[in-house]
Formats: C-alpha cells, sequence, structure tokens
C-alpha cells in the first residue's frame, strides 16, 4: 500500500465535476495506483478537519478539492500546509480569472451548477423521453426525438441515448436487424430528425455479443455471434446508412463520451442546415 497514493476529492457538492476532472487527470498518468477518497457536500471546517486528519494517517496522501467558499477553501489550503499535504483548488484560480475577466462578482454558491431552472427540467424531460423511447419503443413518436440512433445489436446504442439525455438531447435508438425494422415514417422522410448511424468491427462486435450471451446464460443462438453473420449486418446496416444520406459513427474504439461528442457535432450541423 505504501506505493499507492491516497487522493481525497473534497467538495461542497456532488463531487462529479471533480471525479471528472480527477478521471481526466489519471489519464495521463500510467503504472501509478490510486485508492480515491471521495468526500461531498462538505461544507464546514469541522468536517475538513477530520477528513484530514484521516488524510494525515495515510502516506502519499493528495488533497483535491472544488470549493467555492472563499473562506472555507482558504482553511483547507492552510489546514493542508500545515499538515504537510499537499493540496490542490480545481477552481479557485479558475473563478477568479473569470470574475476579473467578466468584471463581475462570483456568486461563491456550491451546487450553483445544479439549480433547478428551465435549463435542469429540460434535462429531465430528455431523460424520461430517452428512457420510454430505448430499444425500439414507442417508434410511432421517433419525430418527437432531438436524434435517433441506428445501430445493429450492441453498438452502445442504449447507453450513448442516456448519456445524450443527461446533455438534454431527447433521444430515440432503434436496433436495426435490417432495413424492415425502420419505422416507415422515416424512410418516408429520412430527415424527420437527425438520424445517425452507429456501427463497428465484426471481430471486436463477435466479443461484446458473446460477453453478453454469457452472462445471461445463452448458448442457443449462434447465429448472433457467428462473424460471417455479423459481417453480414455490418455490410448491410452501412449500405442502409447510405441509401437514406444519415451519417454513422464508427464505434470500435470510442468510449461513450466520445460518441456522443460526435453525435453533437451531427446535431448541431444537421440544426443549423434545417433552422
Amino acid at each position: 500500500m505504501s506505493n499507492t497514493y491516497q487522493i481525497y476529492l473534497i467538495s461542497d457538492s456532488t463531487g462529479e465535476t471533480l471525479d471528472r476532472i480527477f478521471l481526466a487527470l489519471k489519464a495521463q498518468f500510467n503504472n501509478i495506483e490510486y485508492r480515491v477518497h471521495s468526500y461531498s457536500f462538505t461544507r464546514t471546517q469541522n468536517q475538513i478537519s477530520k477528513i484530514l486528519e484521516n488524510a494525515k494517517k495515510n502516506t502519499n496522501s493528495i488533497i483535491l478539492y472544488t470549493i467555492v467558499d472563499n473562506n472555507l477553501a482558504k482553511f483547507l489550503a492552510n489546514q493542508s500546509e500545515d499538515k504537510g499535504l499537499p493540496c490542490f483548488g480545481v477552481l479557485g484560480n479558475l473563478i477568479l480569472s473569470f470574475s476579473k475577466l467578466l468584471n463581475q462578482k462570483a456568486s461563491h454558491e456550491p451546487s450553483g451548477q445544479h439549480v433547478l431552472n428551465e435549463e435542469y427540467y429540460q434535462r429531465i424531460e430528455a431523460i424520461q423521453f430517452t428512457m420510454s423511447h430505448d430499444d425500439g419503443n414507442l417508434v410511432n413518436e421517433v419525430g418527437k426525438s432531438d436524434i435517433i440512433l441506428l445501430g445493429v445489436s450492441r453498438t452502445s446504442k442504449t447507453p450513448t441515448s442516456i448519456y445524450l439525455a443527461n446533455k438534454g438531447y431527447k433521444t430515440s435508438n432503434i436496433p436495426l436487424v435490417n432495413e424492415n425494422s425502420i419505422p416507415k415514417i422515416l424512410k418516408d422522410n429520412p430527415k424527420l430528425s437527425c438520424v445517425i448511424g452507429l456501427n463497428t468491427e465484426a471481430e471486436r462486435l463477435v466479443d461484446i455479443r458473446k460477453n453478453r450471451m454469457n452472462s445471461l446464460k445463452e448458448t442457443d443462438n449462434k447465429k448472433y455471434t457467428n462473424l460471417d453473420n455479423i459481417q453480414k449486418e455490418i455490410d448491410e446496416a452501412k449500405k442502409t446508412f447510405k441509401k437514406y444520406g444519415w451519417p454513422s459513427i464508427d464505434v470500435t474504439r470510442k468510449s461513450v463520451e466520445e460518441t456522443a461528442a460526435s453525435i453533437i457535432k451531427i446535431y448541431e450541423i444537421y440544426s443549423k442546415n434545417n433552422a
């Protein structure tokens, strides 16, 4: 354990921002062991003192924090210095720089990004819509979608849809078994919504489907995991995307976040051209 870094993530809100920042940070350093200790809604000096006491007991402790209250942030920084703990504020300098640039004082209110405003309720509505329109459900309502994802089985349609929904996009996803599985309303009007195809390499899809079948303890459906059959599915899907003029994304080596970023770019172009 002596070679393991103890990372203390201290936030005055949910900690989501800090989690994402640390995820991006640790991706830059290979072969390093971490143990993460997360503390959300940390808003008193007493809470901070207890956390730092625990951190002091471990070797290789590092403090990262997002605390917008200046006095509390200074208390954390000073206490960490007194205890000899490396401590880094993630948002402090950025908020100060923006304050100077915009010539406006920051509110310094914890959870300011989670305010229950119109944008928040639109995001909740998008999540509810997306969950109701998963895996080909309610295809008669696809015209209400911001984005429609098409793809053969196991091309990450559902997780990508959910991620997009959390960004505020009403997303439908439809399994592409063959061209007949596409709703007639889409075939008659291919530009009804922003339709995007997802595809992947056949060899990769074989592994994913086999793992899926094993997790379900199903071994009878050999066609589902057969390489030749899968290659035909993918080839037919590509032909279908091309026929209807739908852009497609190869998700083979992309994370859900990367795929979603590409989808959002396509959606922005679609929206601009159809404004």
